[in-house]
């Protein structure tokens, strides 16, 4: 057991950290928003807790926290995620499909390109050395996986809720839930503020996980990667983003006996899964286990 948590304890807490980014835009998806802002508040929390981790500036938190620090980094970051957020989303959700695909995308860029030129951040080397609170990787379940369970029941109770339901009557007929009496400017930037808070608590926890922080963790293919996470894995359901990113992130490393033939095979499953299955992985569960019921 010992040897098995050594080998693959990096993949498991990988897979649920990128989990809770898929679910990051899970939350605007959910109000039928297109955005692809959440890698760049996870950018931010992640420079948050490593400026905070290495900076002489915060010698003396470090000093007289402790431990402590880390939960203050994770509060720090989703507070400054929700209020950038705010500020992003609010002139941003005027715009629709592809249109706040492209504004978010460029929300993304403009801060790598902040990050870059300045000196707090490190510029294109980015930051280094960010204290480890765990002798090993696995032990950053104890940070993701509560989290994780947290962020489970949230959604659960949310698609029970007044607001949960909104977002989805926004997400089929934007128009029909105005006529509804919904506000659905102000649902849109609340469904959007929280996927920013959380993609910022998420981005804090991985600086000291992955040890070294700089403007790659925001890339454009790390964006696309959290949207797949949430289309294979089922974009209407709450076990979508994990279902999607246990597939995405796992894959890889089954298939690495195959060498580089595993991007083949890789890709294949990728296409398979946006034809066959339109409403992802939790859709077809869903459908067998409704079918297996009939039997019954």
């Amino acid at each position: 057991m010992g040897m098995f948590l050594d080998n693959y304890g990096f993949l498991m807490v990988a897979i649920i950290q990128q989990a809770l980014l898929g679910m990051s835009l899970w939350y605007p998806l959910m109000a039928g928003q297109l955005s692809l802002a959440s890698i760049g508040f996870y950018s931010l929390g992640g420079y948050i807790a490593a400026i905070m981790g290495t900076s002489p500036l915060f010698a003396a938190w470090r000093e007289t926290l402790g431990a402590a620090l880390y939960p203050v980094e994770w509060l720090i970051a989703m507070l400054a995620s929700c209020l950038l957020g705010l500020l992003v989303g609010i002139p941003a959700l005027r715009l629709r499909g592809i249109y706040l695909a492209l504004a978010t995308i460029a929300f993304v860029q403009v801060l790598n390109v902040v990050v870059l030129v300045l000196d707090v951040t490190g510029g294109a080397v980015g930051l280094f050395g960010i204290p480890q609170p765990f002798e090993k990787r696995i032990g950053y379940l104890w940070f993701f996986g509560p989290l994780l369970i947290v962020m489970l029941i949230f959604s659960w109770r949310l698609t029970r809720t007044v607001a949960g339901r909104s977002f989805m009557a926004i997400r089929e007929d934007e128009l029909a839930a105005q006529a509804m009496g919904i506000s659905t400017t102000f649902e849109k930037v609340r469904a959007f503020v929280i996927g920013c808070g959380l993609a910022g608590v998420v981005g804090a926890m991985s600086a000291p996980f992955l040890n070294t922080w700089n403007a790659r963790q925001s890339s454009f293919d790390a964006s696309v990667a959290c949207l797949a996470y949430v289309l294979i894995g089922g974009a209407r359901s709450i076990w979508g983003p994990l279902l999607g990113a246990i597939l995405l992130v796992a894959l890889p490393e089954v298939l690495r006996p195959l060498k580089d033939a595993r991007l083949i095979m890789n890709g294949i499953v990728l296409v398979v899964a946006c034809i066959y299955l339109p409403q992802g992985i939790a859709g077809l569960l869903a459908s067998l286990r409704r079918k297996a019921s009939g039997v019954a």
